[in-house]
């Protein structure tokens, strides 16, 4: 299984290929108009969320397509350059979230997923956070505000990921939560409540 993510020497315009090994050459650049527009378009949604209309974007899982088995066959590389492989976290109550550095409330909830980490995982609760964004800026922003949990170089195509999951408007940050059978049991566009997380622990 090979890890996937972007390379650390690609242009910010570039997103690597859904199917893209450790070992494949980077693909070819998209035009820069292209890629500002997705960014935009996810700092936007964000920036929607944060302003109040979170409790729009709840999706059940008999909402939307989206099927949690896409997540197991992929690997990612996480920002120390080791391989992060999701098939590890099968048999556990699971969290995965979908954030970015440019993405205010991605940031503002990285704290609380901390510490309801640190407070469960003895419990067998397990959290993973896949980041939709360059790994020099993901790096860099670990270096001065670590997490315990681990992190997955997602990229641009985490993107992708989110939508075949069920988030179809590619909204960040973005939440799954897997129980310990492998079902999805909910998702969640839009900053986490603490609310939300002893709930989800609860049925977890």
């Amino acid at each position: 299984m090979s890890a996937i993510g972007p390379t650390e020497n690609a242009p910010a315009e570039t997103a690597p290929r859904a199917d893209a090994g450790a070992g494949d050459a980077a693909a070819p650049p998209l035009p820069a108009a292209r890629s500002r527009r997705a960014l935009l378009a996810g700092a936007g949604a964000a920036a929607l969320l944060a302003g109040g209309a979170a409790a729009w974007w709840r999706l059940r899982v008999d909402e939307s397509a989206g099927s949690i088995d896409a997540l197991w066959p992929l690997s990612f590389r996480t920002p120390e350059g080791a391989t992060l492989a999701m098939a590890g976290f099968r048999g556990k109550s699971l969290l995965v979230n979908f954030w970015a550095t440019w993405c205010p409330p991605c940031i503002d909830e990285l704290p609380l997923l901390d510490g309801f980490y640190r407070e469960h995982a003895s419990k067998g609760w397990q959290v993973v956070g896949l980041a939709i964004d360059q790994p020099s800026a993901v790096r860099a922003f670990l270096q001065h505000t670590p997490v315990a949990f681990p992190v997955g170089l997602a990229g641009l195509q985490g993107t992708e990921l989110t939508k075949t999951l069920g988030n179809e408007v590619g909204g960040l940050p973005f939440s799954v939560f897997v129980d310990a059978s492998g079902k999805m049991r909910e998702r969640r566009i839009g900053r986490l409540s603490r609310p939300d997380l002893d709930r989800w622990f609860a049925s977890g």
